[in-house]
């Protein structure tokens, strides 16, 4: 019977593919494994026809984590070689002009970057919510198509890549007398990320940009219920109003023609601190949030969206206030506006930071904050440590004070200065998701659980209730 070759069906249960796992037959003792042994042996490549090719290629392939090593060199040398160009072509410039020229490339790409940064944050934001008992997506209606956190690292790298590569070239070919094309480069990449943004086709995660969209559109024109992702990215656009600012002196400029040219005090004096325009698009943020309070309290009834929306009528003064010392007497600013300033600014930190830490936060809810589904460092260095709650409110406090200083006109001279408090803002801004989401899912699993209790209490007394019918 086994004396000839047998050649088994191509389909057979007992072949199995090139580079799996060996198979282990019981097929009456050893006897039984000796003979399968010699019909698989009999069956080779040759017979079969069966090109082992994937062997190949799995062997060339290198391993995803060389690859990953390979991106991150790539990475560093370009910034390096970024970073060398940008500095050879600032030294290139004379030293009365290198200030003016510097800060004229930072304004045009400063807020991109602060942009950039605050995506890389976001995705670090989703990657904890991702190991954690948090469901993100359910707090902000996501649907299958959402972009997770890799996908959002992937936006960032792209974005990291993309504007330090156009201010350089701005930087290059302004210093070697390229005016013309050093203008075209900021103006080109604003145009390319708005179109990138309205693309009506399926490219780019379409679902996940006109979701952005959808969701900007409800805030700055909130005719319907207010969703807790409706408030809680207005919540964030709060904290990049010095990133609108910029980018509306940055539009001005180029709709003036003024972008690359060495008239920088005629271009300060119709798109800079003395324009109107930036006082109305820092508090823009905050009446967009206010007008939402007002919508939730008159959906709701509930006093406590008015105290929600006193919070940001307090930032209205803080900015106002500093741009009346371009426009007033430098006695009227000393001895009665300044003062109001200060006094606005104060209050309007403090109230913030209350309600960051009773409202927001929930202090009550801090016994869950960042619990892991599989324990990991992150767990062990966060879960329930007493450090992370005063390294959170502390900071906040800080931060919040600091704030103040990006709200005000008069105090944007040194552009270093404002681009540093402004990341920090993003950093407390970032750190601020963590505790307003766990505290937002506590209130969702809560609601959940007593509606459950509340039906499984239904169902138990109908159990209970006497029967009608006679046995």
């Amino acid at each position: 019977m086994f004396g000839s070759q047998v050649i088994p069906p191509n389909k057979s249960p007992h072949l199995r593919k090139s580079g799996s796992r060996p198979v282990v037959f019981d097929l009456d003792g050893e006897q039984g494994n000796t003979e399968m042994e010699g019909l698989l042996h009999s069956t080779e490549p040759s017979d079969l026809k069966i090109p082992s090719l994937p062997i190949s290629a799995a062997a060339i392939m290198p391993s995803p984590i060389l690859l990953w090593r390979f991106k991150v060199l790539l990475f560093f040398l370009w910034g390096v070689f970024c970073c060398k160009i940008g500095w050879d072509s600032v030294m290139r410039m004379s030293v009365n002009l290198r200030d003016l020229f510097l800060y004229e490339a930072f304004l045009y790409y400063n807020p991109l970057l602060l942009v950039t940064m605050m995506v890389w944050l976001w995705g670090v934001n989703l990657w904890v919510f991702a190991q954690s008992t948090i469901s993100y997506a359910k707090i902000f209606d996501l649907d299958q198509n959402h972009l997770t956190h890799r996908e959002i690292w992937k936006v960032a790298t792209w974005m990291t890549i993309i504007v330090p590569i156009s201010m350089t070239a701005y930087l290059y070919l302004y210093s070697h007398g390229e005016v013309s094309l050093a203008a075209s480069q900021p103006v080109f990449l604003y145009c390319a990320v708005a179109l990138i943004l309205i693309f009506p086709f399926d490219i780019f995660h379409l679902s996940s940009r006109y979701y952005l969209l959808r969701t900007l559109w409800r805030i700055v024109f909130p005719l319907q219920a207010i969703t807790f992702s409706d408030f809680f990215l207005a919540d964030i656009l709060t904290s990049m109003s010095k990133v609108f600012s910029d980018l509306e002196r940055s539009v001005c400029r180029m709709v003036h023609r003024q972008v690359a040219t060495i008239a920088w005090f005629e271009a300060d004096s119709v798109c800079g601190s003395h324009s109107i325009g930036i006082p109305i698009i820092l508090v823009l943020p905050y009446i967009f949030r206010l007008f939402q309070c007002v919508r939730q309290y008159k959906d709701t009834k509930e006093k406590t969206a008015l105290f929600n929306a006193l919070k940001y009528s307090t930032a209205v003064p803080v900015i106002f206030l500093s741009a009346l010392k371009y426009h007033v007497l430098p006695d009227s600013w000393t001895n009665f506006y300044r003062p109001l300033w200060l006094l606005s600014a104060v209050l309007n930190s403090l109230y913030s930071f209350y309600w960051d830490v009773t409202r927001d936060w929930d202090l009550s809810c801090f016994t869950r904050i960042f619990k892991f589904n599989k324990p990991s460092l992150c767990s062990y260095l966060l879960h329930g440590r007493k450090w992370v709650y005063f390294w959170v409110i502390g900071s906040n406090f800080i931060l919040r004070l600091a704030w103040t200083y990006k709200l005000s006109a008069h105090l944007r001279h040194n552009y270093l200065t404002v681009f540093t408090i402004t990341a920090l803002e993003m950093v407390r801004r970032f750190q601020w998701v963590f505790f307003r989401v766990e505290n937002e899912w506590t209130k969702m699993s809560s609601k959940s659980n007593l509606q459950l209790s509340e039906i499984s209490s239904e169902e138990k007394d109908k159990l209970l209730a006497p029967s009608d019918h006679n046995v």
